[in-house]
């Protein structure tokens, strides 16, 4: 038996990767309509590795058999999601979807298990499977990465007795993915027949012992938020995003504790107060992520990723808020906890198919609310972000053909500079960037301004804003902290070159060559030493003090060529 089922899901592993590459080669030989290959394709993958993690609990053949409906609601609701996108496969320019599909595709394997034994809901069960399932996938990837390299080790030592075989059956398309394929159910077998050596006790067991530490981490981040403000939550998304990984670890922490019975949770005082005080917080940390993404979408109006993180702030104030009652109600909390999980695991399902469903659209929710925030003058036409609209599918396109269509008005003059092609019209942030930069920006000789305002209005805005900030503060000795040295630097070339020394902090001080190419640009280039080496940051930083005194002397440089001109070669030391 045991043969027998290694064989079986070495085989599936081995059909099923080959399966893959045949959706893949014929989606990119235009067998297949994009939409159709996408299909497929989810349905395979899905099939695949549901099966592979369900054939061990249940047998091979009722894995099939449900896996296989997993993978076509997973593989329909895929394409539903690209519908909103032309061509289809734009869908998975950002993970969003991505990561919804994976969660749709994963998350009911337990329960599916659960039901081929008769009870889907018997949460030990559940909480044992989908351990499991991550242990055996995670040992079985390891052995997929090991046999692959035996694979290239085995064909490198074959190499040098002139053998080629193993390289030529690997420029065989499909072997590298039925090999994989075949190594990964491979896996999955063994270490599901191993289960009582390999079992997830262990690894939960030490998983434990990190609650205390991350809740006093996220203690410390309450105690001092009063003192240190809200200023740094509405930064961007990252701060909330951070907060509800943070929110999540002790989600998991905390189940891991309580773990699938109350004769197999924690028995340690410590581990049991901190699983208490984590379920306590874990709401307030919620409702920050919450409240600082809120602030944000006033400011700057909704995208798919803000809405996504505030989908999952949602989902996180749902865990945070059952945990916490299941504390509070005090007696028995830890089958509170445990019942909760299960309520929450089907909404996170609920959520992430509802995410690829067109009644959860995050690109038109997205491009409506830009286009009604700029109609309400909410959204000034400089900050109008026309390169996501055009990442966000048909309802950014939609919304770009309505901003064309208000820009033929002429009091849209300055929109439809925007569609045109230019981002600062009227050149107004950037005179204001030119001017700030020119009036705290000193230059040697103290005459050549002229020069120095001509090279810097070439300059792209970005590098206007970069190099003003540094020039309107002191250096670390006092002196100025940017420099501008103008003359002929490069003779072959009309009018004067110039080098902007700039301190950017104490450590660090660069210098970089300017000049107006043939079309007007400026153009940047690195200085070096007459040696051809770069001069080291210190060096830069005295002669930023020595020649903001007095210009320094122009010389010729000691190095010959050989011809003339451009043509000609010279030997650098």
């Amino acid at each position: 038996m045991t043969a027998a089922h290694r064989w079986s899901l070495t085989t599936t592993g081995a059909v099923v990767a080959a399966l893959i590459w045949a959706v893949i080669e014929a989606g990119d030989q235009g067998l297949l309509q994009d939409r159709l290959a996408l299909f497929l394709g989810a349905l395979t993958m899905t099939l695949g590795a549901a099966t592979l993690a369900m054939a061990g609990p249940i047998g091979l053949i009722q894995s099939l058999v449900r896996a296989m409906g997993l993978g076509v609601m997973v593989a329909t609701l895929l394409v539903l999601a690209s519908l909103r996108f032309e061509p289809a496969d734009e869908v998975f320019f950002t993970p969003m979807a991505s990561f919804a599909a994976f969660l749709v595709a994963s998350l009911p394997l337990p329960f599916l298990i659960g039901q081929a034994r008769g009870d889907w809901r018997d949460y030990g069960a559940l909480f044992f499977e989908s351990w499991s399932i991550v242990l055996r996938y995670a040992a079985a990837l390891a052995f997929v990465g090991i046999v692959w390299a035996l694979v290239l080790a085995s064909s490198e030592v074959l190499l040098i007795v002139g053998i080629t075989v193993i390289e030529d059956l690997l420029a065989v398309d499909v072997l590298p993915f039925a090999i994989t394929g075949a190594a990964l159910g491979l896996g999955m077998a063994v270490i599901h027949e191993l289960g009582d050596l390999v079992s997830p006790h262990l690894v939960l067991r030490l998983f434990r012992l990190l609650l205390p530490a991350v809740l006093v981490v996220m203690l410390v981040f309450l105690a001092a938020l009063p003192f240190r403000g809200l200023s740094g939550l509405v930064s961007g998304l990252s701060p909330a995003l951070l907060l509800l990984v943070m929110v999540a670890g002790g989600v998991m922490l905390v189940s891991v504790t309580v773990d699938k019975a109350d004769d197999h949770a924690a028995e340690s005082r410590i581990l049991i107060r901190s699983a208490q005080g984590m379920a306590l917080i874990l709401p307030m940390f919620a409702a920050l992520a919450a409240w600082a993404l809120g602030l944000r979408i006033a400011q700057h109006g909704l995208t798919p990723e803000r809405l996504f993180v505030l989908v999952i702030a949602g989902l996180g104030l749902g865990y945070g808020m059952i945990f916490a009652a299941a504390v509070l109600r005090g007696s028995g909390w830890r089958a509170r906890i445990r019942r909760g999980n299960v309520a929450m695991a089907l909404v996170v399902i609920f959520a992430s198919a509802l995410w690829l469903t067109p009644l959860l659209n995050a690109e038109r929710l997205s491009a409506q609310n830009q286009l009604a925030r700029y109609d309400a003058g909410v959204t000034p036409v400089a900050d109008l972000d026309l390169a996501a609209l055009g990442r966000w599918g048909r309802s950014g396109a939609e919304v770009l053909a309505a901003l064309a269509e208000r820009a033929k008005d002429p009091d849209q003059a300055a929109l439809a500079a925007r569609l045109a092609g230019d981002s600062d019209p009227g050149g107004l942030a950037s005179a204001a960037a030119l001017q700030a930069l020119i009036s705290v920006m000193p230059v040697q000789p103290a005459t050549a301004t002229g020069t120095r305002d001509t090279l810097l209005a070439a300059a792209y805005i970005y590098q206007l804003q970069d190099w003003q900030p540094i020039c309107a503060r002191a250096s670390e000795s006092g002196g100025p902290a940017c420099l501008m040295v103008v003359a002929d630097l490069l003779p072959l070339f009309p009018g004067e070159e110039g080098m902007l020394i700039l301190q950017r902090d104490a450590e660090y001080t660069e210098v970089i060559g300017l000049y107006l190419g043939a079309d007007g640009s400026l153009v940047t280039r690195p200085v070096l030493r007459a040696d051809g080496s770069y001069p080291t940051p210190e060096e830069v930083a005295a002669l930023l003090q020595t020649w903001a005194e007095a210009p320094p002397p122009l010389t010729q440089a000691p190095i010959n060529q050989l011809g003339t001109g451009e043509a000609g070669l010279m030997l650098q030391p």
